[in-house]
């Protein structure tokens, strides 16, 4: 065989699974590898979040926190459901950003407008909790017309669960903190057992927790006692003597789910999907 006519193989880049000895290469429309665009690679299927651009080389982060570099070739990822060119993002004031995805991965409806409040709704244990969700999620929140609401506290669990009345088409989904075996979270979770009602959470003492110190510049965060208020803990041991103006600051650190820790992700998406399927 000629080397003229072995020109495709498994080994060969994702763009190959097109232009069947053609001779014509397609050509594909080009967008930005902003970081927060979700992609997909073809060929391998991964799927992540771009967190960088360098060298020919975009690094992508999927849903477990599991980054990975993938090479930028004609043709190679989907974005939304169409394939694309992804080419290094322009500098920030330059127009022509291509699409636009929110902090959560998803692809952004341009003009959409909020939906009318669903009955069912998702409770969380503070106002932090409540900011963070907002930052993060909001746009999708608001497109599938779900309200994020303040449990304010899971000690009176179940009284809040019975007032509500949950029911199909008034579905409530929980999150709580340190939601791990042998917790007072856990314990009061398994306490709850109505089919309309979902509880989910992350495995950390406070959300602040659950968001990658790196995005302030901090390479881990302090360890702080049992029994020491964790957040004025942390601030003291970085020393930054005013925790709701660092808590500002972390927030809107934020960029993307990729920032956050896998647990919480993973449970705001699945609360989400839960109040929104009835």
């Amino acid at each position: 065989m000629s080397g003229s006519s072995y020109r495709k193989g498994i080994l060969s880049e994702p763009l190959d699974l097109d232009d069947p000895l053609s001779g014509r290469r397609p050509t594909f429309p080009k967008v930005e590898a902003v970081p927060g665009l979700e992609i997909e690679q073809r060929g391998s299927g991964r799927r992540g979040v771009v967190v960088s651009v360098a060298k020919g080389f975009v690094t992508m982060r999927d849903r477990n926190g599991r980054d990975s570099q993938q090479r930028l070739v004609d043709g190679g990822f989907t974005v939304a459901g169409k394939q694309v060119t992804l080419v290094p993002p322009r500098p920030k004031g330059t127009a022509d950003r291509g699409p636009q995805v929110t902090a959560s991965g998803s692809v952004a409806v341009a003009n959409a407008p909020a939906r009318v409040a669903r009955a069912s709704r998702i409770l969380v244990e503070g106002v932090h909790d409540a900011e963070l969700v907002e930052h993060v999620w909001g746009d999708d929140l608001r497109h599938e017309g779900v309200a994020v609401e303040l449990l304010d506290g899971a000690d009176h669990l179940t009284d809040v669960v019975a007032r509500f009345q949950p029911r199909d088409g008034r579905r409530l989904g929980i999150l709580l903190d340190h939601l791990v075996d042998g917790t007072k979270e856990s314990r009061l979770a398994a306490t709850v057992t109505n089919p309309f009602v979902l509880v989910t959470g992350h495995q950390f003492i406070d959300i602040w927790a659950a968001i990658d110190p790196g995005v302030v510049g901090v390479r881990a965060w302090p360890e702080v006692p049992k029994g020491e208020n964790w957040k004025d803990g942390v601030c003291r041991r970085l020393g930054v003597g005013d925790p709701p103006a660092f808590w500002k600051k972390l927030r809107n650190s934020v960029r993307s789910y990729a920032d956050l820790d896998p647990s919480l992700v993973g449970a705001v998406e699945q609360l989400i999907d839960f109040v929104t399927a009835g």
